[in-house]
């Protein structure tokens, strides 16, 4: 920072809100080295707002912080290379590095300070309605921006991090122990939709064609465009006896709303009870699943996938998928069965490596999950395929990196194609069960005590399938 010129130091400013300040830091020619010079009374007469102020201040001694701890770090790897030479070069300096960077971020993480309306609702320990969530999501979004330096792209533990935090300081937001999935998932979602209208930021670009976005389309507004014209175009193909029907509306409504951004999700809910006959009569009669994706887009959300799931049941899916998790996982890793599995090796590996108590109970319950199709002697390639091309037409899991908590994916794939992406194997098992149920799909003989282990406790029934 301190060899950057006046207009990256302008640069900067934008990318973190702040560029209402740029024309009188141009007309001060404030370059890096004199932006880390300021005190507290020049950045007073050079910025008016108070609260530009204050974010200002501290992003200088964030970077400030950062720094000292850096040069001491590297002084530490200095004398270690020269005792060590082996050890910390190359890449291994790289990982140290990050690594360091984490823990830095981990430490000093606090909590924000609250607006007064959002104080008044925590203090009173009232479960916050929909605006106050929203409220208080915005908020934490903006703080970890700041911890980050400005980036957008937090990882997994990061968010961990902050949803525990803030279950640690409100114990009362963990609805029914299901909390900590509900407000990462929030998080999550807010940092996606800061990101997608920004189009000229380096890291999002390269994120952006990294995932998968449409090349060639330098506008977003061209690209949304472009799929709402293929939405119409295909919402016009369906049946004869839907044409010019109220049906027509809520569908060609549900397509439309599919591509925003931001979600009406009380009347998505609306329209998909209003159109389940239908969307069940096709189901029934064997329609192509394509047929049923693309009429009905948001069956491809794990949460109305669950909730089509609940319409058909009454069995909230997911709630039942943890607490099955949380009972059975330890019983699972202790057979013998499983012992000399890949699976469970590959576990017992990461589990040396970590010492959070939640993460070893989320890897012990990922290896569960994974473990399951061995107990009862089913194929396991009709359950998950692990670091794996799906091969399978039935329902099946893709995933990768399991007990990575930075990288690990889930995802649910029905005929090789991918339905969903999923944050964790809880929320994985659940879309695999609740796929068969709601698609219609008989389960594969191959696979199907595993299935009806997972079904009988799901629904509850009296003589429960048991673990071999």
């Amino acid at each position: 920072m301190e060899s950057w010129s006046v207009e990256q130091v302008c640069n900067w400013l934008k990318q973190r809100n702040l560029g209402e300040l740029v024309p009188k830091f141009r007309e001060e020619e404030v370059s890096g080295a004199a932006l880390l010079a300021l005190n507290d009374r020049m950045v007073q007469q050079l910025v008016k707002k108070i609260g530009h102020q204050a974010v200002l201040m501290d992003l200088i001694k964030k970077y400030q912080q950062q720094k000292s701890g850096l040069e001491s770090l590297t002084y530490c790897c200095e004398t270690a290379s020269q005792k060590f030479p082996e050890v910390i070069s190359g890449k291994n300096l790289k990982s140290f590095f990050a690594r360091h960077k984490i823990l830095q971020w981990t430490s000093s993480y606090v909590l924000p300070d609250f607006p007064y309306d959002v104080k008044c609702i925590l203090a009173e320990k009232k479960c916050p309605d929909h605006s106050m969530r929203i409220r208080i999501i915005e908020f934490l979004q903006a703080d970890m921006t700041k911890y980050l330096e400005g980036s957008l792209y937090p990882n997994s533990q990061q968010y961990n991090i902050v949803v525990n935090a803030l279950l640690q300081a409100y114990p009362f937001l963990d609805e029914d122990g299901n909390g900590f999935l509900l407000w990462k998932r929030a998080l999550k979602d807010r940092f996606k939709y800061i990101r997608r209208p920004i189009e000229d930021d380096e890291q999002v670009l390269r994120n952006k064609c990294k995932f998968g976005h449409r090349r060639g389309q330098s506008r977003k507004s061209s690209f949304a465009e472009n799929k709402l014209d293929d939405v119409q175009g295909q919402v016009e193909e369906k049946p004869a006896h839907l044409k010019g029907s109220s049906m027509d509306l809520h569908i060609k409504w549900l397509n439309q709303e599919y591509m925003k951004t931001q979600r009406s999700w009380e009347e998505v809910d609306n329209r998909m009870n209003v159109t389940i006959e239908i969307r069940r009569k096709m189901i029934s009669d064997k329609a192509p699943l394509k047929d049923i994706l693309r009429l009905f887009p948001f069956l491809r959300c794990p949460y109305q996938l669950f909730r089509e799931f609940q319409l058909l049941t009454h069995m909230d899916i997911h709630k039942k998928t943890v607490e099955i998790l949380e009972i059975y996982s330890e019983n699972i890793l202790s057979l013998y069965v499983v012992r000399h599995n890949p699976i469970n090796i590959m576990l017992q590996e990461n589990l040396k490596q970590h010492t959070e108590e939640d993460v070893l109970k989320y890897m012990k319950m990922t290896a569960a999950c994974l473990l399951l199709p061995e107990v009862f002697g089913d194929d396991s390639s009709l359950f998950a395929a692990v670091n794996e091309e799906v091969k399978a037409v039935t329902p099946v899991l893709e995933v990768k990196n399991p007990f990575d908590v930075n990288s690990c994916e889930f995802a649910l794939y029905i005929e090789r194609e991918e339905l969903a992406q999923l944050d964790d194997c809880t929320m994985a098992l659940a879309a695999l069960v609740a796929a068969f149920h709601v698609f219609d799909i008989p389960f594969p003989k191959r696979i199907h005590r595993t299935l009806n282990f997972l079904e009988s406790l799901v629904f509850e029934v009296r003589s429960p399938a048991s673990l071999p």
